[in-house]
């Protein structure tokens, strides 16, 4: 499709956007590599994950709207937090604060009025105060406990006016900040499950162990039936397929419909199943991702796989088990 002028200068503008806060995220990288901002940075997380509190997150405009986002991005990922507009603060929500909390205020120019009151009340009541600003010589990284210090960026904004790398940079450090503590914490796949229940992302995070099918669910026979004992102990059971297990109730072969169609056309039921079955057939283990268990199944070309601890068959899991909890 040929462009109009408008639009070429439109492509311009929106390529220039982003190769400018691309810089600006080139720079922040560099700053984090040097004492100033390093330091405070290093302090913080260690604060953060010592606290026996909150960290309770503000700012004001656009500033607050990015605090809002790393408030829910800690909080999601293990850092109990909450935002607190600067106005509600000054009418009441000061009480939300404790102690033993710690603000992470964000200020881009360090002097924004409406934090003045969060501000004292932090030094009144011992509460721990980080900034974050782009000038540490302001009045809120003066009052600062720890002080980041974001680096001076161009805005994207033709009239240097509307934050845009700016509020880019402050996300980006808020981003930096979480993921630090996620690994700082060791948060896990599974923690993350308990605070993301619903919708596909919670669906993704749910264990085989939670899915399978397990005791008499399970079509099992031992390594001594027949060819005719599997085939029954199969059509009793969901899976289109037996578990076949040795006296230890170890997982020694699986036998599919499609092996007893293959076995139906030159072998008698009363043959021992060992000679018909598929040995060391796939399995996975009930703490495996049921995201994990649908590649397998889709790479494998199978819809069903036993579940095993350390060898002993402890359930089955069918694709349609899978994608009914809303994986796909």
């Amino acid at each position: 499709m040929e462009m109009s002028r408008i639009d070429e200068a439109a492509l311009r503008s929106a390529l220039n956007t982003v190769q400018i806060e691309q810089n600006a995220l080139s720079t922040l990288a560099l700053a984090l590599r040097q004492p100033r901002l390093r330091d405070g940075f290093l302090q913080a997380i260690s604060a953060i994950s010592a606290t026996n509190g909150r960290l309770i997150v503000t700012g004001m405009g656009k500033s607050g709207i990015i605090a809002r986002k790393i408030a829910a991005t800690m909080t999601s990922t293990g850092t109990p937090s909450l935002y607190i507009h600067p106005g509600e603060a000054s009418h009441g929500d000061l009480g939300m604060i404790t102690p033993d909390d710690i603000v992470l205020a964000l200020t881009w120019s360090g002097e924004t009025p409406e934090l003045s009151d969060i501000i004292s009340f932090c030094h009144r009541f011992g509460a721990m105060l980080i900034v974050v600003t782009s000038r540490c010589d302001s009045s809120a990284g003066r009052a600062a406990n720890i002080c980041l210090t974001l680096p001076q960026v161009r805005e994207a904004c033709p009239n240097q006016l509307a934050p845009t790398s700016s509020t880019t940079v402050q996300t980006v450090l808020g981003d930096a900040l979480a993921v630090a503590l996620i690994e700082e914490r060791g948060f896990s796949p599974s923690d993350f499950l308990k605070f993301h229940p619903g919708g596909r992302l919670g669906a993704q995070l749910v264990t085989v162990g939670q899915l399978m099918g397990k005791d008499d669910e399970v079509p099992v026979v031992r390594a001594g039936a027949s060819l005719m004992d599997a085939t029954i102990e199969m059509s009793r059971k969901r899976y289109g397929s037996t578990a076949v297990v040795n006296d230890a109730g170890e997982l020694i072969g699986a036998f599919t419909d499609g092996d007893l169609r293959r076995s139906f056309a030159t072998n008698h039921l009363e043959q021992p199943i060992c000679e018909h079955m598929t040995p060391n057939p796939l399995t996975v283990a009930p703490s495996t991702l049921s995201s994990e268990a649908l590649r397998i199944m889709n790479d494998n070309a199978v819809s069903v796989l036993f579940v095993c601890d350390d060898r002993q068959l402890v359930g089955a899991i069918h694709i349609h088990d899978v994608l009914r909890a809303g994986v796909a």
